[in-house]
C-alpha cells in the first residue's frame, strides 16, 4: 500500500497531471472540492489549463464540447458524490454519441469504501452512479496502478468505440508517494487501428463497383475521413446521405452531398431502391434519422464498417460486414476501385438535387418563417465555423437546411440522448479546444438549465456568440401538445431580460427580431473579449 508522500519523489497527483500531458491533453474542467485539494496540488507546473465551470454538469458538458471539436479526449475532474451525480447527465449525452471523455473523480478514503459510516459526500456504490453510460470504470486501490489504468483508459478511448471512461482515485491515495521521478513516466503509444482484409476488400469493392445505383450513409463516427468519403463518392458516382452527428463530414455544398436529409420520404426511398448501401460508422439509429422511428428496408446488398463489431448488426443485419477504422477501409476501397465518371457524377448530382428539393414540401409547420433565420445564420458562420446546437426549434431547422463544410462543425444534442442545457457550455468547451470561431445556439428553456456557465465563459475572455431562440416556452413540446390535441401544460415559460442577465454576468447581449441584423451582431460579438448573449424574438 502505497504511503503518504514524505519525501522527493512525486505524488499520485503530480503524476496523474504529469501523464495527462504525455497523453496530450492540455485542458482540463473542473471544480475543487474539499476532497480534491490534494489532487489539485498537482496542477501547477504541470502545462495543464484548469477551467472552472459554475457546476459540474457544466464540466462535463464542456469536455464533451472540447472533444467533438478537437478530436481528443475531454477530461474533468470531479469531486467525491454529488461532483458524480451532477455530471452523470453529461457523461450519459457523451456516451450515447460516442464522444471520448476522461472523468477523473474523487472518492472517500479507501478505509471507509462500503462501510456505510456516513462519510461526507459517501455513496454506497459511486461507479454505480455512472455503470450504465461509461465504456469503462476503474477504483485505484493504490497509487502504483494509476499508469496502466490511464493507459488502458486512452487505449479504449483511441482504438475502439470510444465514451466516457470513469477512474475513481481514494482521496488518501492523491497525496501518495510514487516511486521513481516524473520524467520515468510516459505515456503508452497509440494502437495501430485495425484495418480488414483483403478478400472482404475485394468483396465489397465488386458490388460497389457493379452497382448501378450506389448510396453512402455517413455517420459520426466517420469524423476524420472526409477526404475519404468524397474519393468514394465520386468514383461510385454516388449520393452522401450524412447523419446529424456527421454533418459536414463531406461538404454538404459538394454536388454528390445530399446532406443530413435522412427523415425525407425522397431520400429514404433513394436508400431503399440502391442495389448496394454502404454504411460507414453509423448505428442506423432513429437518431441518426432524426427520429423517423421505421428503419429502412434495404432493397439491395448492405455493406456495414464499423471499428464496433457489436454495431455490424445493430438495427439492421448487413450483407456484408467490415470490422475496422473507416478511413483505412475506406482508403482501401479507393485503391481498389476505378477513377470517377464526370457524366455519371453529374446524373447523380441532377437526381440529388431534385430529391433534396422535395424535402423541403415535408418541413413541418412553421419552418417557412425559420428559414430566413437559417439562411441568415450560414452567412454569419465562416467557412470553418463550429456550430454548437441545443434542443430548440431554430436548430431543427439548422440540422437539414443550413449546409456545414467541415469535420466537426456540427456539435449538437439533438440526436442521442437529446438533453436540453448542452449548447452553452459544450459551445465553451468547443471554444476553448482551438481557434475555429463557434456559435452557440439555444433555446430559451435550455438555456437556463446551464445558464451560470456564462460566467466560465466571460472569466475566459471568450468572444462567443450565444444566441437564444425565444419562444418563450417549450416550443417544440407545445407544437407536439397542439398536434396530439393535449392541453398545453407545462410549457408555457416566464423568461428573463437575457441581455440584462448577460450584462450582469459581465458578459454583452443584445436583442434582435430580424433576420437581416444577425450577420451584424455576430460580427460584433467576435470583436469583443467576452461573450454575447443574442436574443432572438422568435417568429
Amino acid at each position: 500500500m502505497s504511503s503518504v508522500q514524505t519525501g522527493n519523489r512525486p505524488s499520485c497527483a503530480q503524476v496523474l497531471m504529469h501523464l495527462l500531458r504525455q497523453y496530450d491533453v492540455d485542458t482540463v474542467f473542473g471544480i475543487p472540492g474539499v476532497h480534491t485539494i490534494e489532487l489539485y496540488r498537482g496542477l501547477p507546473g504541470s502545462g495543464l489549463t484548469h477551467i472552472t465551470p459554475r457546476h459540474e454538469q457544466g464540466a462535463a458538458f464542456m469536455a464533451d464540447g472540447y472533444a467533438r471539436a478537437s478530436g481528443k479526449p475531454g477530461v474533468c475532474f470531479l469531486i467525491t458524490g454529488p461532483g458524480v451525480t451532477n455530471a452523470a447527465t453529461a457523461m450519459a449525452q457523451a456516451y450515447s454519441d460516442s464522444i471520448p471523455m476522461l472523468v477523473i473523480s474523487a472518492v472517500n478514503r479507501r478505509e471507509d469504501l462500503g462501510m456505510g459510516r456516513g462519510r461526507l459526500h459517501e455513496l454506497p456504490r459511486q461507479q454505480d452512479v455512472s455503470r450504465g453510460f461509461c465504456i469503462w470504470q476503474h477504483t485505484l486501490s493504490s497509487a502504483e496502478q494509476l499508469p496502466e489504468v490511464l493507459a488502458r483508459a486512452f487505449q479504449m478511448m483511441r482504438a475502439g468505440r470510444p465514451g466516457p471512461v470513469h477512474i475513481e482515485i481514494p482521496i488518501d491515495l492523491f497525496p501518495a508517494e510514487m516511486p521513481g521521478n516524473l520524467k520515468d513516466y510516459k505515456a503508452a503509444p497509440a494502437p495501430a487501428l485495425p484495418g480488414c482484409n483483403g478478400d472482404t476488400i475485394a468483396t465489397a469493392a465488386q458490388w460497389l463497383g457493379e452497382a448501378q445505383r450506389p448510396v453512402i450513409l455517413l455517420g459520426g463516427g466517420a469524423q476524420h475521413c472526409g477526404d475519404q468519403a468524397t474519393a468514394l463518392a465520386e468514383k461510385l458516382s454516388a449520393p452522401v446521405f450524412q447523419s446529424l452527428a456527421a454533418k459536414g463530414i463531406v461538404d454538404e455544398r459538394h454536388p454528390l452531398c445530399g446532406g443530413a436529409n435522412l427523415s425525407f420520404s425522397g431520400v429514404r426511398e433513394r436508400i431503399e431502391n440502391a442495389d448496394v448501401v454502404i454504411a460507414i460508422a453509423t448505428e442506423l439509429a432513429e437518431t441518426d434519422r432524426n427520429l423517423a422511428r421505421e428503419n429502412y428496408r434495404f432493397g439491395g446488398r448492405l455493406i456495414r464498417v464499423d471499428i464496433d463489431p457489436a454495431q455490424l448488426v445493430c438495427n439492421a443485419n448487413p450483407d456484408l460486414g467490415i470490422c475496422g477504422d473507416a478511413k483505412a477501409v475506406l482508403e482501401q476501397l479507393n485503391l481498389t476501385l476505378p477513377e470517377a465518371n464526370p457524366q455519371k457524377n453529374q446524373a447523380t448530382s441532377d437526381e440529388l438535387a431534385q430529391i433534396i428539393d422535395g424535402c423541403r414540401q415535408e418541413w413541418w409547420p412553421g419552418s417557412e418563417a425559420r428559414f430566413p433565420w437559417v439562411q441568415a445564420l450560414r452567412e454569419a458562420l465562416p467557412e470553418d465555423g463550429i456550430l454548437v446546437t441545443d434542443s430548440t426549434q431554430l436548430a431543427y431547422n439548422t440540422n437539414h437546411a443550413l449546409p456545414l463544410y467541415q469535420p466537426r462543425s456540427h456539435i449538437t444534442c439533438t440526436t442521442g440522448y437529446g438533453t436540453l442545457g448542452f449548447a452553452l457550455p459544450a459551445a465553451v468547451g468547443a471554444a476553448l479546444s482551438g481557434s475555429r470561431p463557434v456559435i452557440g445556439l439555444i433555446g430559451d428553456g435550455g438555456i437556463m438549465f446551464t445558464l451560470g456557465e456564462l460566467a466560465a465563459a466571460v472569466e475566459q475572455k471568450l468572444a462567443l456568440p450565444i444566441l437564444v431562440w425565444n419562444n418563450s416556452g417549450y416550443g417544440e413540446i407545445r407544437d407536439f401538445m397542439d398536434e396530439a390535441a393535449v392541453a398545453q401544460e407545462g410549457v408555457n415559460l416566464q423568461t428573463p431580460n437575457f441581455v440584462a442577465l448577460a450584462k450582469a454576468f459581465g458578459a454583452e447581449g443584445c436583442r434582435i427580431d430580424k433576420p437581416e441584423q444577425l450577420g451584424s451582431a455576430v460580427a460584433e460579438a467576435w470583436k469583443r473579449t467576452t461573450p454575447t448573449v443574442i436574443e432572438i424574438t422568435a417568429p
